[in-house]
């Protein structure tokens, strides 16, 4: 048996989560109680299948996020100082949910990255003091691969083409000779900059995110207005896209409610169309590479991961595509979709049983750590 704290703290949510993993000679026991743990909110809203995989249990997963006003993005230094804050409390709210003794943990886990300088920095000290007052070893956590692993134990599945959507990174993923290889990205902002950018023009509010805010008006648009459609070979680029849909919004603004439909010419503009209109291009870019890559690799599975992942749209456009295919779509809800520490921990105690950890002198943090440096090797 083995158990993992993990701290995740790249961007304006920061997690605290504990897991464990049982032995292979330990009877295998039902989900552990606290794997209810919810999302900030305080509400389970499922909206896809899912299960506990039998070797991991959730002791505690824990989240608060850093709300920045209307129209405005969350700044590092902002954010970093909510981390700090924060993140005793939610240890020690987590080790009381756990019921675990500290000699019952068996390493320390944080992000080490991609992520904001800032925050990232905030974590790894929290880290780095955890493993020396506990006295446990430290492992640095890519954050993709965090993602990929959680999505992986909670859905079940086996060896999927991964769509990872978030608001820092966009890339469609497969695995091969125990490295996560990147088929395609964005290369400009990711997706989730995207929706998150454009919800600051409408002045949305940025609780409890702006994307699912984004999501709910789009579920009353109606009207779909020409974007421009921008994927390059395996690639995907939204700059150009949120720039004509930036355009949009202030033509809308400046109409008073009379700017029409150009096909009708009867039917107003509303923000809820403008909405849909952004969703239903980048979501129909997304899925197009995503299919490509799951007949370049033969595969007829899909996990969709990263906060982004849990639009309930893009999960419906993704299952049409890949039921046309006979396959199956995977994702999960917002306890495991959105930046948590559970997945740093269970991604990092994966590391420690094949021996890894992080000495303290190379306890950094980085902005850019690519997916496909990590070595998976407990994967076969």
């Amino acid at each position: 048996m083995r158990i993992a704290v993990g701290l995740e703290g790249s961007a304006n949510k920061l997690g605290v989560g504990i897991i464990l993993h049982p032995s292979h000679d330990t009877p295998t026991d039902p989900p552990s109680p606290h794997d209810s743990a919810h999302s900030d909110d305080g509400a389970f809203h499922p909206h896809s299948k899912q299960h506990i995989s039998p070797p991991v249990q959730i002791l505690a997963n824990l989240r608060h996020t850093f709300v920045s006003p209307p129209g405005t993005g969350f700044l590092p230094k902002d954010t970093a100082a909510h981390h700090r804050r924060w993140v005793v409390r939610l240890v020690r709210q987590a080790m009381k949910q756990a019921k675990v003794r500290l000699e019952d943990i068996d390493c320390i886990c944080y992000t080490k990255g991609p992520g904001m300088g800032a925050p990232l920095g905030s974590v790894a000290i929290a880290a780095r003091t955890l493993s020396q007052l506990w006295d446990k070893p430290l492992i640095g956590v890519n954050h993709c691969v965090g993602h990929i692993e959680m999505g992986r134990a909670i859905t079940g599945a086996e060896n999927p083409v991964v769509l990872y959507v978030s608001g820092g990174n966009t890339q469609v993923i497969a695995y091969s000779a125990q490295r996560y290889r990147i088929f395609g990205e964005a290369l400009d902002i990711a997706v989730g900059n995207c929706l998150d950018r454009f919800a600051r023009v409408l002045h949305i509010s940025n609780d409890p995110a702006p994307g699912y805010n984004i999501e709910q008006l789009a579920k009353t648009g109606n009207v779909l207005l020409e974007l421009p459609y921008a994927v390059k070979g395996m690639d995907v680029s939204f700059s150009g896209i949120l720039a004509r849909v930036e355009e949009m919004a202030k033509k809308l603004e400046a109409s008073n409610g009379s700017w029409l439909d150009p096909e009708t010419n009867t039917t107003p503009i509303t923000k809820s169309d403008l909405c849909f209109t952004l969703q239903e291009t980048v979501f129909a870019m997304l899925v197009e590479i995503t299919e490509r890559a799951m007949a370049h690799v033969g595969a007829a599975q899909v996990l969709i991961v990263g906060g982004v992942g849990c639009n309930e749209r893009l999960q419906q456009m993704m299952g049409i595509m890949a039921e046309e295919r006979g396959g199956s779509v995977y994702a999960t809800d917002e306890r495991f979709c959105i930046d948590n520490g559970i997945m740093i921990a269970h991604a990092g105690l994966l590391a420690h049983k094949m021996g890894f950890e992080t000495q303290l002198e190379d306890s950094t943090f980085t902005q850019r750590f690519r997916t496909d440096e990590v070595l998976v090797n407990w994967r076969d």
